[in-house]
């Protein structure tokens, strides 16, 4: 996605963000603040922020929370909306242009904005609100999605903007770009958090939508570029939770300099319903049971004698 333009007189550029999670500790060293961008170019079926999927805003609907005051029927423009026995409203998200008009005056929550363009300036003043925990802590800034170097102009202006406001800096990415592109942000980045999902590269397109092939040669140039690494894997059962795949990471980790700490992440169901708010049909088969920590356990035996932080969550 291309960074737009804000519509004040000084013309900002803005970056579409989805969430920004506060005192969050699962992004990076400390205690931080994660700025969620929108757009990703994998279509992994565990996704628990599918929210991210779609470079553009789109709204999310909560039918449990409707009152069935017909306001958001009256102000759509669009005839997404319909009334069933004046209690419940029915949404067609086929119609709908993503304008925001319903969501303005739902009074209940039922209908919500998800992705808003952002300046530097007014992320920051979020991120700099919390600059107490940061030092106490350890933490800071941290750029997620999705993937968001997909806005990699805008991210990199960000991350300048908190690395010169003496905030540290992650960076959170699947790499599946051109390596350029991924540098944009590198000079500015004190931390990159990068997605390891599968070893086998049939496995990983039949799973994500793609080859893992230009990622794994962006983990081990960006390994000798001097940053510090977190790999992250997700444990997805009968996807690459088993032992071959887990030795077959840990010999390609073993030969990259910058890769400090590996966590392993148990797979969890937690989004099923946002893809239901969003009008996306989830496969029932696909929505699976966590791994035990006896199991997380075990493969984690594959990476003893590794030379970089093991984390199993």
């Amino acid at each position: 996605m291309q960074t737009g333009r804000g519509n004040n007189q000084a013309e900002q550029p803005t970056g579409l963000v989805f969430d920004i999670q506060r005192f969050s500790v699962h992004d990076g060293p400390g205690i931080r603040t994660t700025v969620f961008f929108k757009g990703c170019n994998l279509r992994c079926f565990w996704c628990h922020n599918p929210e991210s999927y779609s470079p553009r805003p789109q709204l999310s609907v909560y039918p449990d929370k409707c009152v069935g005051c017909g306001r958001c029927v009256a102000a759509c423009a669009y005839g997404c909306h319909t009334t069933a026995d004046g209690v419940k409203h029915a949404v067609d998200l086929t119609r709908c242009a993503a304008c925001g008009a319903c969501a303005k005056v739902c009074v209940a929550g039922s209908l919500v904005m998800v992705g808003k363009s952002m300046t530097v300036a007014r992320i920051m003043k979020t991120v700099a609100a919390d600059a107490p925990f940061y030092k106490n802590s350890g933490g800071g800034l941290t750029c997620s999605g999705g993937e968001p170097l997909l806005q990699a102009d805008f991210v990199a202006q960000l991350l300048r903007a908190a690395k010169e406001a003496g905030i540290h800096t992650a960076l959170d990415t699947a790499g599946n770009l051109p390596y350029e592109v991924i540098q944009q942000a590198l000079p500015y980045a004190d931390l990159v958090l990068f997605d390891c999902k599968a070893m086998d590269e049939a496995a990983h397109e039949r799973v994500t939508g793609v080859s893992n092939k230009r990622i794994l040669e962006n983990l081990g140039r960006l390994a000798r570029e001097g940053i510090p690494i977190w790999v992250r894997t997700p444990v997805i059962p009968g996807t690459n939770d088993t032992m071959e795949n887990m030795r077959e990471e840990a010999e390609f980790l073993s030969g990259l300099p910058g890769v400090k700490r590996l966590d392993l992440l148990p797979y969890h169901s937690l989004g099923a319903g946002k893809y239901r708010s969003l009008g996306m049909e989830l496969d029932p088969s696909k929505v699976l049971t966590a791994p035990p920590k006896s199991e997380m356990e075990r493969l984690a035996k594959a990476f003893e004698g590794a030379d970089y932080e093991l984390v199993v969550n």
